[in-house]
This record gives C-alpha cells, sequence and structure tokens, in this order.
C-alpha cells in the first residue's frame, strides 16, 4: 500500500472483528445500521473507495461498480453466496472478489440438523400446541413424525457443508446417503454416500436437502416436477438459498401431501412477506436465514473478509477469493 490510506466503504454494521483489522490501515466508511443501505446512498458511497465490505444483500453489478471508478481494487463480501455480485463484470473490471467459506460450514451444518428435526419431528408445531391447551392425555397416535433412523438421506450438493450436514447424521442411524452434483466427490467415500442423478435421488430419499450453491442453470430446481418425484412422506429441508425452489409449487405440493413437510432457513425474496402463503402450513417450519448465526461463526466471516480486502490492497493473495 502507498502512504495514503486506502479507503473502505462496509455497507452494515458487521461484529468488529474484520473493522479492528482494517481500521489501524485503512480509512473506513460505515452504513452503520442493522438495515441494508439504501441502493441510492451506496451507489453515492462508493464513488472514490478502494475497496468495498459488503453483504449478501446488497446487489453488486455494473451500476455500482460504474459508481465507484475506476479506482475500486477489490471487494470483500462476508458470505459464502455470491449470486448477489455480477461476477462477469468484476472478472471484466479485474476486480477480485474475496468471500468466507470454511468458517461458517458447522455453524451451518448445525442448523440444518436442528431444522431437519424440527421439521420432521414436528416441534415447532407441537410447542404451539402446547402454549393453545392443545396437550391433553397422552395420545399414542398424537404429533407423530419422521425419524432418521433407518433412512435414506438425499444431498442435493455433497460440498463443504453437505458434507458436514451428512457427518451429523450418520450416528441418528442413517442408512443410506445419496448425493447428486456435477461428479462423484472422493470425500462421498467417508460416509458410504451414493452418487445418483437428481430423479433417482428425490424418488428414492426421506429426507432431501438442499445444499448446493445457486446458479442460473438451478434456479427453481426445486418444482413442481421434482416434488411430483419426492415419496408422500419425503422431508424436503433448504439452507442454502431460496432460489433454488419455486415456493409456488412447494406451498401446492405441501397442501396437496405429495410431500410429508419442508423446513426452510431461506426463501425468496427475503424477508418473506408475512402473507405467504407457506407461513400458513404447520407442516412447513421457516427460520429467518440464520445458518451462519453463531458469535463465533459472524466473528469469523468478518474477520476473513477484513483479512481479504486488506491482503489484496497491501499486494498479497487473498486468503479466499472467487475464481
Amino acid at each position: 500500500m502507498s502512504n495514503r490510506r486506502p479507503k473502505v466503504y462496509v455497507t452494515r454494521r458487521v461484529p468488529p472483528d474484520g473493522l479492528e483489522i482494517l481500521r489501524p490501515h485503512c480509512e473506513i466508511t460505515q452504513w452503520d445500521s442493522e438495515k441494508p443501505v439504501p441502493r441510492a446512498e451506496l451507489i453515492r458511497q462508493i464513488a472514490g473507495k478502494d475497496a468495498l465490505f459488503c453483504l449478501l444483500t446488497d446487489k453488486i453489478d455494473g451500476e455500482v461498480l460504474n459508481a465507484a471508478g475506476p479506482q475500486l481494487k477489490c471487494i470483500g463480501t462476508m458470505s459464502v453466496g455470491y449470486d448477489h455480485i455480477d461476477m462477469t463484470e468484476c472478472r471484466e473490471r479485474n476486480i477480485p472478489v474475496g468471500f468466507t467459506p470454511d468458517v461458517l460450514t458447522n455453524a451451518t451444518a448445525e442448523l440444518t440438523v436442528g431444522l431437519l428435526l424440527a421439521t420432521s419431528r414436528r416441534l415447532i408445531e407441537a410447542s404451539q400446541s402446547v402454549r393453545e391447551g392443545g396437550w391433553g392425555t397422552w395420545d399414542p397416535c398424537w404429533m407423530l413424525g419422521h425419524g432418521l433412523d433407518g433412512s435414506t438421506v438425499g444431498v442435493v450438493g455433497l460440498g463443504r457443508i453437505g458434507m458436514a450436514v451428512a457427518r451429523r447424521l450418520a450416528p441418528f442411524g442413517v442408512k443410506r446417503f445419496l448425493y447428486s452434483g456435477h461428479s462423484p466427490k472422493n470425500e462421498a467415500n467417508e460416509i458410504g454416500a451414493e452418487f445418483v442423478d437428481f430423479d433417482d435421488l428425490l424418488s428414492n430419499s426421506d429426507f432431501v436437502l438442499g445444499c448446493c450453491a445457486l446458479t442460473k442453470e438451478n434456479q427453481g430446481l426445486f418444482d413442481k416436477d421434482a416434488f411430483s418425484k419426492m415419496k408422500s412422506n419425503a422431508i424436503f429441508v433448504n439452507t442454502s438459498r431460496g432460489g433454488l425452489v419455486n415456493q409456488t409449487d412447494l406451498y401446492q405440493a405441501l397442501v396437496n401431501h405429495q410431500i410429508a413437510a419442508a423446513g426452510l432457513d431461506v426463501t425468496s425474496p427475503e424477508p418473506l412477506p408475512t402473507d405467504s402463503p407457506l407461513l400458513t402450513l404447520k407442516n412447513c417450519v421457516i427460520l429467518p436465514h440464520i445458518g451462519s448465526a453463531t458469535e463465533m461463526a459472524r466473528g469469523a466471516m468478518s474477520a476473513l473478509t477484513g483479512r481479504n480486502i486488506l491482503s489484496f490492497l497491501r499486494g498479497e493473495e487473498m486468503p479466499c477469493r472467487i475464481k
């Protein structure tokens, strides 16, 4: 870096770890709010900055990059997903983008398992029934759910998070793991997972987990056709991106009992409007995108974003750069 302190724009109030890394070396301007920065404010503030510290709620496209000007040297997103960033535009301008894989893997895997259990064992519904006075005498046929013991679990996208989820589910007595994706993974041998095509995974799985990154090719992957191929007792869980799911088709599949239940930590849009039909269903558990929401994981994500930015500004390799 030159003697001039580089200017970094931070688009939200974030855990302090990343800012503590940047502050001794950079001039920081921040949208200090729990709410996303308004787009007009982002475009105004990004002008003349050397680096951008952004979140998945910020759409970083050609308009934003034009507003930043040629001085913008790098972007760090405090997320593992980067579908909110126009990577084609960034590559054309030679602007590297850092992201935060690995540091949120364990937290997201834990949440996925928790959401799966809450959905399959009807925990939210049962707790609500207690609050509403629905808990009567012990009934052998009341609040029956679906267990993991002896089940087949299908993971769509056996990457870092998918593998971490599978490792955590194995001790529950899962009989068989299936996975689909672009190609077989060597690490799948650790859990004896079988590589199958998407349709076979849908038709043979008791639990179907969406763990893949969102791309143009898999937008709306879980649609009417996909749900029609799933078992009627199947539990669907998505903790990747809301865009993987056609929510109108999911609602119909749940209402018509094509599948048993669904658990979502991600939706489209986010936040999900309170009048969404999905919120009327007892067999649909929806969380507000809290997969990585532990103090440790979010602090590590902030710190890695700070290191990505500072490393590049110093002329060093980013620890985690999107290829």
